[in-house]
């Protein structure tokens, strides 16, 4: 699946006011969602004492994975409500990525490293 596929067929589904004129909507959902991930990761932390991915079963892995892809599907929205496919997120992502690595500058913090 390529990311302007999924950015087509997941927004199918989006409801919510002023979509196109409104950002603060999927911002604020996004910002819910990662919550979400962070949750489900700490309650196995905490329950199943599973400080490492290894450890995570597949039902833990399947839950994690379907929080994810609610994070997606909201940045996603967020990348449409700013005029950006979600393909062009992904490159511009690697660009800077590779840029760092090329540059031996992935450990850090800051945008501009």
């Amino acid at each position: 699946m390529d990311f302007n596929f999924y950015h087509e067929e997941a927004l199918k589904s989006a409801v919510y006011p002023n979509i196109g004129n409104n950002p603060h909507y999927p911002l604020m959902g996004l910002a819910g969602e990662v919550g979400e991930v962070a949750e489900k990761i700490k309650k196995l932390w905490r329950d199943k004492n599973q400080s490492k991915g290894a450890d995570f079963s597949a039902a833990d892995k399947e839950a994690i994975a379907l929080e994810l892809g609610d994070v997606l599907w909201y940045v996603s929205a967020l990348a449409r409500e700013i005029g950006l496919p979600l393909e062009k997120v992904a490159e511009l992502n690697l660009a800077k990525l590779g840029s760092r690595r090329q540059r031996n500058k992935v450990h850090g913090s800051g945008d501009n490293r």
